[in-house]
């Protein structure tokens, strides 16, 4: 996998390990192995910043369902079409934003997994398990493919 750091700053105190403020881009083809890779580097963002294991795994999970959707069915598994992935430590918050190149969808036509006639289907968890371990989860038609924008804060609500 090729990813580098875009910019690193000095990180300032914040509930959040203070070395692992940055950013990191990168765009790998339609396969499974980038699907793995992405969620490694999910996850190795969220071990640098200190997170236990509970909001690790939400983190990994959510990244996971969102780059095997950009894989499977925005970009039709085909190893030619590529997605771009980001993933930044703002220091309060985490943002992954996952990107397809496939003919996109709308995100307010997908079927309720919790529904009755669909609790044995096989698919169409994903987008409601993301939205269930994320704080914000947004999507954008990009003419082709589908971008997708998930956020985790990570400070504590100011009151």
């Amino acid at each position: 996998m090729e990813w580098w750091r875009d910019h690193a700053t000095e990180a300032e105190p914040n509930p959040v390990s203070e070395p692992s403020r940055g950013r990191w881009s990168f765009k790998l083809n339609s396969t499974m192995e980038s699907v793995s890779e992405v969620e490694a580097a999910a996850d190795k963002m969220a071990a640098e910043a200190g997170l236990d294991d509970d909001l690790r795994f939400h983190i990994t999970m959510a990244v996971h369902e969102a780059t095997v959707n950009a894989v499977l069915h925005g970009n039709e598994y085909d190893p030619s079409r590529m997605i771009n992935v980001v993933l930044e430590n703002t220091g309060k918050d985490f943002i992954f934003t996952i990107a397809d190149q496939g003919t996109g969808f709308d995100p307010n036509h997908i079927p309720d997994p919790l529904a009755p006639e669909n609790l044995l289907r096989g698919t169409g968890r994903g987008i409601f398990l993301i939205r269930s371990l994320m704080d914000e989860v947004h999507f954008r038609q990009l003419h082709p493919g589908t971008e997708l924008t998930l956020v985790k804060h990570l400070a504590p609500a100011e009151k």
